[in-house]
């Protein structure tokens, strides 16, 4: 066996991670046609489906708003929620389903803080997402803004910001600021690529992830999710007690 061949069975586990001791997955685009996830309600029933064989209990799905791309608003969700419960029901699928939103932190969220009404779940929790492009120029303002009102800040997949690679010290400073970090599941993977999956074991070895989601798109997605369940790397972070999915 080759070395390169060596670590990488080091880096995998014989037996699948449980993710039943999460009960909550969060993060996931599972109501349809709605933003770049499922795209027909058959595809979002199925995808649950294999959730609850795994053994969650709840799902949180969190569709995109964005000022451009994704003009959901919560009225458009939560009414696609309802439409999802009921077929959830009709399948005779025992999960509880709730949803939220993935925001974007882009030149129009600041109107969204403003006008209030933002979709959150947990204990005011709020998942917001970076541009894969560049850093916002408000980014700490809007931030702190959020926190000033109450609102615990989690920033979704911190490992997919690669104009932060290398710059670890703008990670540090996020964490001391107190938002919480939340795992791309499928990145450990090698879902995004490499360097995604090297910057996600960076922080899963720091102790600085709070979260694991799924951010269940489709298929592709489920099975990179169940790959990543044979991982060293989220047997570890599991095993570690820090991740709090089972508080929400």
């Amino acid at each position: 066996m080759s070395i390169i061949s060596k670590l990488f069975s080091s880096a995998k586990n014989k037996e699948a991670a449980d993710f039943s001791s999460l009960i909550t997955d969060f993060h996931s685009h599972l109501i349809p046609d709605i933003d770049d996830g499922c795209k027909t309600m058959d595809e979002s029933i199925e995808l649950i489906k294999q959730f609850a064989d795994m053994g969650y209990s709840k799902l949180i799905t969190t569709p995109h708003i964005q000022d451009e791309f994704f003009r959901n608003t919560p009225g458009i969700i939560l009414s696609g929620l309802e439409e999802l419960k009921k077929a959830v029901a009709k399948a005779g699928i025992k999960i509880q389903i709730e949803a939220a939103a993935e925001y974007l932190i882009d030149d129009g969220f600041e109107r969204k803080i403003k006008a209030g009404g933002l979709l959150t779940f947990g204990q005011k929790h709020i998942l917001v997402e970076m541009s894969y492009f560049m850093e916002h120029p408000n980014l700490k303002s809007i931030l702190f803004q959020l926190q000033i009102e109450g609102y615990k800040v989690i920033m979704a997949h911190p490992e997919r910001y690669s104009y932060w690679d290398n710059k670890w010290g703008n990670f540090d400073e996020l964490k001391d600021r107190g938002i919480l970090f939340q795992l791309n599941t499928v990145s450990v993977a090698g879902y995004y690529g490499s360097s995604v999956k090297k910057m996600a074991e960076y922080f899963i070895n720091k102790g600085m992830y709070d979260f694991m989601g799924s951010d269940m798109h489709n298929q592709a997605y489920m099975d990179a999710f169940r790959k990543s369940q044979f991982e060293k790397s989220i047997g570890n972070l599991l095993a570690s007690g820090k991740i709090k999915n089972s508080s929400l």
